[in-house]
């Protein structure tokens, strides 16, 4: 058939077939396949492939790729980074998919770093670790062995461990090495805190005393008490020390000098926890920078304008029970904004601008479980056999770690959580060093540490 006929007659095909309805061109195309030989059919089998098979990715303009990609889960995308270089290309390009896979997974995200490639690696890092924790295999756990007394005062900052003995010593670790930096002589600690040049011990000889690490030697005593010192902490630059005492007051003292500046009353129980924080919140009684004292007992915390002026009162007065049936854990947390405490009920939080409580946390069989460490993600807990980490966006246990018999306090010093800031979201790098120490009956410091990643 000539050229000229062959396309007349193709038209006149093409307007009679698009006249059809679906079944008849279905027929149609079934008739002219079994009339077909290989050369037909081959071509026909070539070209519906690309006519079935479409590369959207490919064709899409890149803004509308990454809007469509947004929908997928990050594990069916890794699944396409698989589908063809264009497609790994195209998928391993799209930085805010991986921020928000890895913001959804519990991590720090900066939001400057714009490297695609770095996010999707960061991801790949922080899903191994998620399942770490979810198979009970992101710790590891170690010994401290030096003292021949109970060790009831535990104190981390930096890498480095502080440990208070009944053996009168007290002895700064490093966690990573095991190694014992300094030891010298006190008196019994029952609460330890330092820095760089000195330690500061309460004792339950109810004093309490500076020391200089590099010498060993007392450089203050604080007398003045007339019960056991549980708690201590200090601010250089107010030159202020604070003591909570089993004689039920807080003293506040002139750190240099030594001089008590005033005995906080109203305490009705041993006060157990003592802390000195900024304030980040503006309220009618505080504003952001002021210093504020928390101090608590079996049943209350009490909250102090401690920076405004030394004969402070109390601002106010937080407990779970008005009729004091519900004790609360020894251990607070207190970070400027919020203040958290467990008791039998579950955990508490406080909003620090109102005193409201914004929620209360109640796990399964929180009667005996403790607060460790609480973040703006995560929350660290433990009980009797287990140390446990909470998601605090769904309140759901995510992963749990098995401890050892350690020895048991009724006022919190001998345990304590290591480092903290991946309570805020992990980051890649913050997931190592030490997660919880505790005293043994042994005398030694049973700690649990991050694994290195695999």
């Amino acid at each position: 058939m000539e050229k000229k006929d062959f396309e007349a007659w193709l038209d006149n095909i093409s307007i009679t077939f698009l006249s059809l309805t679906d079944l008849q061109k279905n027929e149609t195309l079934d008739h002219l396949i079994s009339l077909s030989g290989a050369v037909q059919l081959r071509h026909l089998s070539n070209n519906l492939e690309i006519l079935l098979k479409r590369d959207f990715l490919k064709l899409l303009p890149l803004e509308l790729s990454f809007y469509l990609l947004k929908w997928l889960d990050p594990q069916t995308l890794l699944t396409c980074c698989l589908v063809s270089k264009q497609w790994n290309k195209v998928i391993s390009a799209c930085t805010e998919v991986w921020q928000t896979a890895c913001k959804n997974l519990g991590w720090q995200i900066d939001d400057s770093v714009q490297d695609p490639l770095h996010w999707k690696k960061v991801y790949l890092k922080a899903i191994l670790r998620m399942k770490q924790l979810k198979d009970h295999e992101a710790f590891e756990t170690s010994s401290l062995i030096g003292h021949s007394a109970r060790v009831y005062a535990l104190y981390y900052k930096d890498g480095l461990l502080c440990t208070g003995s009944d053996d009168l010593s007290a002895k700064l670790w490093d966690v990573s090495t095991g190694q014992c930096i300094y030891g010298i002589q006190t008196h019994t600690c029952a609460a330890v805190k330092f820095d760089e040049q000195k330690l500061v011990t309460g004792s339950f000889d109810n004093t309490v005393a500076c020391w200089e690490w590099s010498s060993g030697a007392k450089t203050q005593h604080f007398r003045g008490h007339t019960g056991a010192v549980f708690s201590v902490d200090y601010n250089d630059d107010l030159d202020i020390l604070v003591s909570g005492s089993a004689d039920f007051t807080v003293k506040v003292w002139a750190l240099a000098a030594g001089t008590c500046l005033n005995t906080l009353t109203g305490h009705t129980e041993w006060v157990t926890k003592v802390v000195l924080q900024k304030c980040k919140v503006k309220s009618l009684m505080h504003s952001p920078g002021d210093y504020i004292l928390l101090s608590a007992d079996k049943y209350e915390i009490k909250i102090w304008p401690i920076g405004r002026e030394i004969n402070c009162k109390c601002l106010k007065t937080l407990s779970v029970s008005e009729d004091r049936s519900i004790s609360l854990q020894p251990r607070l947390h207190f970070d400027g904004k919020y203040i958290v405490c467990s008791s039998a009920l579950g955990l508490y939080q406080w909003d620090f601008a109102s005193y409201d409580i914004l929620r209360v946390i109640k796990p399964p069989d929180f009667s005996n479980v403790s607060l460790l460490g609480f973040g703006e993600i995560f929350a660290l807990l433990f009980d009797n056999r287990y140390l446990y980490i909470m998601d605090l966006r769904t309140e759901k246990l995510i992963s749990r770690w098995p401890l050892p018999e350690y020895r048991k306090s009724k006022r919190g010093s001998s345990f304590l959580a290591g480092d903290m800031s991946w309570l805020n979201g992990l980051n890649g790098q913050n997931d190592t060093g030490l997660v919880f120490a505790t005293s043994m009956p042994d005398h030694s410091i049973h700690l649990v540490l991050w694994k290195e990643h695999g």
